[in-house]
């Protein structure tokens, strides 16, 4: 299947991702300051959650583009309506993820635009499209051997996997392709940066990143990865000076996926807390695969929350203890080295490398090593294995600074070797909104859900058949109501996770209202004024733009006759009637309880 088949038609989505990154005069002085003070180059300042709005400090962004990811079941009109009024432009669909890539008009403020569409309700989130940098730094090139190995136990973890059989997706700067650690273990891969197939180097992180992972071992060349006995399938995701975006990290990431990576490492910061990103990982854990991601090298805090899509890495040094460039925060994992890590070199030499860029790969290879041992585990298990298994460092414990601790490859092997790969737990799952009520219009339905393996796909059921279906997270529904007539319904939703497990919610009783247009009386067989005797039929029939729920026939002020449709009849023994004027009503009312009536008087000689 070609690449471009993944997006839409749209003839955009041959072009190659050409935006660059606006950074503000913060982000100049913040550059400037890394550059005198030894911290890792390229690595982002401390940064408070993804809402770069009000982050003077943040790195920037694509201008005029924003990732908007529309609920499951909003109608294309409703979604190309929202984006109309911005004059906005879905150029790009990540399929897989129900992600598109809005182009705005030049000159648009695409924080406001994002701000307004995020208090629409139509859409799962909106978010910039957020240019990160590489978590790396350069240290001496002259190391001829790694102390990395020893300290992870990765020999011994190589007596029984190498990573065989497991393809790690390297989301970089590309591979150098000709390097000779390189060469044997790549497989095809792809550019998202210029959307094509040629994914060389064009910066030199990625053949580092590539080689922390998985360079090839026994070829009396250089050294080897972690877990060298894997797959390298190249992804380019960066502009040419390094920088890579939200959009094609998340596209890379479901690109891999569909053809069978199953560990993506993607060594930027500040990429933990991206929605998008987040929703592409969830799309490669449904298939069994699992993230890795780099922590940042601001050594501060970052306010990010935590996420069960991603593994995030810190850096620790030969000595473990945390690499002062490494960034905490509740958003880590688990640590892994990363000073001084020797490895390959675009052009097909060697050095050594510094930054949670190297922490990455290593915590990544050792996943690739996990499956390895044990090709049965989910990607649940292999987190849990990772963690249980990890050296406890810092504060007994969890810890901000190294997650649950140091790596130990040696450990988590033999743990998933033991491991039994079933998963008999099913989800749990809870309608949040509605609650219950009148609803009207097109409703916004949302789902609280768990799960100890991770939940794949979510659907909604109304009156107990099938309405809705979202397979991408985070998991939320546009349910629009005009389609159905007024009147209560039941609302369930049932989540299902990758062993085939279900749980379902609590039915919610709603009531949909949306018809305020009254019936009409289209027949009534008394006429204002017309006298009557004997036994009197009356008959009477209303309309409705949906359906008439019942009339009623009145003879002076006491119902007579009622019926559950729409007409009446009634046989009318006006004998004992005294002599004179009576009023005669029929009513009519809808599902909506929306009413008419008419009057009429007659006479008795």
């Amino acid at each position: 299947m070609s690449p471009l088949s993944l997006f839409s038609s749209d003839p955009y989505s041959a072009r190659p991702f050409s935006g660059k990154p606006t950074l503000t005069l913060s982000v100049m002085l913040a550059a400037l300051a890394v550059a005198y003070s030894g911290v890792a180059e390229g690595a982002p300042p401390a940064r408070k959650s993804t809402e770069v709005a009000t982050t003077p400090s943040t790195l920037g962004w694509v201008r005029g583009r924003l990732l908007v990811a529309p609920r499951a079941g909003l109608s294309a009109a409703e979604f190309e309506k929202a984006l109309r009024g911005h004059q906005g432009r879905a150029r790009v669909l990540i399929k897989g993820l129900n992600v598109h890539v809005v182009e705005l008009p030049a000159g648009a403020n695409e924080i406001a635009v994002k701000q307004v569409l995020s208090k629409s309700r139509k859409f799962k989130y909106v978010e910039l499209d957020m240019a990160v940098a590489q978590a790396l730094t350069l240290s001496d090139p002259s190391a001829s051997s790694s102390w990395t190995f020893p300290r992870i136990g990765a020999p011994a973890a190589w007596d029984s996997a190498n990573g065989s059989g497991v393809t790690i997706a390297i989301l970089d700067t590309g591979v150098d392709s000709a390097h000779p650690d390189l060469q044997a273990n790549l497989v095809p891969g792809w550019n998202f940066y210029d959307n094509n197939s040629d994914t060389a180097d064009v910066h030199g992180h990625g053949t580092m990143v590539a080689g922390a992972a998985a360079a090839v071992a026994n070829n009396a060349k250089g050294s080897a990865g972690v877990a060298w006995g894997a797959k390298i399938m190249p992804i380019r995701i960066s502009a040419p000076d390094g920088y890579a975006y939200y959009s094609t990290i998340a596209q890379g990431i479901n690109w891999a996926a569909d053809r069978g990576a199953r560990v993506a490492n993607v060594s930027f910061a500040g990429v933990s807390g991206s929605s998008s990103i987040q929703s592409a990982a969830d799309y490669m854990r449904s298939k069994g695969g699992v993230v890795v991601v780099a922590a940042g090298n601001s050594g501060g805090l970052e306010e990010i929350q935590a996420s069960d899509s991603l593994l995030t890495a810190a850096a620790t040094d030969s000595a473990d203890v945390r690499a002062s460039f490494s960034s905490y925060g509740n958003y880590v994992d688990i640590a892994a080295p990363g000073v001084s890590i020797y490895t390959t070199t675009r052009g097909g030499g060697f050095g050594n490398g510094s930054g949670t860029s190297f922490a990455s790969p290593v915590l990544a290879a050792t996943a690739a090593l996990v499956m390895s041992a044990n090709s049965k585990l989910g990607p649940s298990s292999i987190d849990a294995i990772l963690k249980s298994t990890a050296l406890d460092l810092g504060s007994t414990g969890y810890d901000a600074y190294y997650g649950a601790g140091r790596v130990d490859a040696a450990k988590a092997v033999a743990a998933a070797k033991n491991a039994v790969a079933t998963d008999t737990q099913a989800p749990s799952i809870s309608i949040a909104a509605p609650t219950g009520g009148k609803v009207a219009g097109v409703v916004p339905v949302d789902v609280n859900y768990a799960d100890n393996a991770g939940v794949t796909r979510v659907e909604l059921y109304l009156n107990g058949t099938k309405l809705l279906t979202d397979s991408a997270g985070p998991f939320a529904f546009s349910w629009d109501t005009t389609a159905y007539l007024d009147g209560s319904y039941t609302l369930v939703a049932k989540a299902f996770d990758a062993a085939g497990n279900v749980g379902t919610s609590t039915s919610v009783a709603v009531t949909i209202g949306n018809d305020t247009t009254a019936p009409v009386i289209s027949s009534f067989s008394l006429t204002e004024g017309m006298t009557v005797g004997g036994k009197q039929s009356i008959s009477a029939s209303a309309t409705d733009n949906q359906a008439v729920a019942k009339i009623s026939l009145t003879v002076d002020g006491k119902e007579v006759a009622i019926t559950y449709g729409a007409s009446v009849s009634y046989n009318w023994n006006t004998r004992r009637l005294a002599k004179g004027a009576h009023s005669v009503q029929v009513r009519a009312w809808d599902k909506a309880n929306n009413t008419v009536s008419r009057s009429v008087t007659v006479y008795k000689k």
